[in-house]
């Protein structure tokens, strides 16, 4: 299989860049109430390169013995705990090996604590909730041979926090380059009602107050930014799309696999191909049939 370039968001390349490991850190301190002020205790971790099953994640650090693991979604996904468990499994392999572990020792190896949190920023109107991993757990009716499976062997817990712009004001206060990323994807948001996406994106960043911290960074590298913001415009989109899709798809190909299962083979084919960022190809199978059954083939999906 090809492995297309994955592009990255602007929520990564302002949290989880090298040189400002200081926005990190605020953000960080702002999710967990902590008061760290040194930007070197932070070591990037973040999967950056195209692998297996498109794992690229948004953001992830250590500081001290926690391993952060950050996602930005500007739609909501039920499914984020197992990607972040996906995640997480890396994470740890690339850990254990690093600092050469030795996991079939006697001795317990340590590892650090993982902390996942998702940044949303979508229009749904979903508020703060903690998603877990057992909500996709499908076990059968109680029974008398599993009466007492109400808990579970593996259970992951990512918290969901709405950075909407406006939303949790106490959070913005304690991060201002979150506060003013917050307020330069409604400002996009709110010139593509008149305005085309590339023009909205240009007008938001002539907008920008110049007391903005991540203004001169943002319009340093302007042309990379403007791709990043179209890009997760274009993603929001087309989620959009799929989502209205899979419900024509399920009462036009009913007879076959059933509404449900259309939509499921929908959602399974949007989240392969926006995790790979291959938005011109998720656009393309919401209105070409042929290219979409051509894409479950390849992804083993049908």
């Amino acid at each position: 299989m090809i492995h297309r370039e994955h592009k990255d968001r602007l929520f990564s390349f302002l949290f989880g860049s090298e040189q400002h490991k200081e926005w990190t850190l605020s953000l960080y301190n702002a999710v967990n109430g902590s008061a760290y002020d040194n930007p070197s205790d932070i070591t990037i971790t973040t999967i950056g390169e195209v692998i297996y099953m498109g794992m690229k994640n948004d953001v992830s650090f250590l500081i001290s013995d926690i391993l952060n693991i950050y996602e930005q979604q500007s739609t909501f996904n039920p499914n984020m705990p197992i990607r972040m468990f996906m995640y997480a499994g890396r994470l740890y392999d690339k850990y254990i090996h690093m600092n050469r572990k030795n996991i079939y020792s006697s001795s317990l190896v340590h590892l650090p604590a993982p902390r996942m949190v998702v940044f949303y920023n979508g229009l749904d109107g979903s508020d703060d909730t903690i998603l877990k991993l057992s909500d996709a757990f499908a076990l059968e009716e109680p029974s008398a041979t599993n009466i007492h499976h109400t808990e579970y062997d593996i259970e992951v817990s990512v918290r969901m926090i709405n950075v909407n712009y406006g939303h949790n004001q106490s959070l913005m206060e304690q991060c201002r380059p979150l506060a003013e990323y917050a307020w330069l994807i409604d400002r996009i948001r709110t010139n593509t009602v008149s305005m085309e996406i590339e023009e909205a994106v240009d007008n938001a960043l002539k907008e920008m107050p110049d007391s903005f911290q991540i203004r001169t960074v943002l319009l340093a590298n302007k042309a990379e930014v403007k791709n990043m913001c179209i890009t997760e415009y274009n993603e929001s989109e087309t989620m959009l799309m799929f989502k209205e899709e899979g419900r024509k798809e399920g009462r036009k190909e009913g007879q076959i696999e059933g509404r449900k299962e259309a939509e499921a083979m929908f959602g399974k084919l949007m989240s392969l191909l926006l995790a790979k960022g291959l938005t011109e190809d998720a656009k393309k199978a919401s209105v070409d049939k042929d290219f979409r059954i051509a894409l479950y083939k390849e992804y083993g999906i049908l």
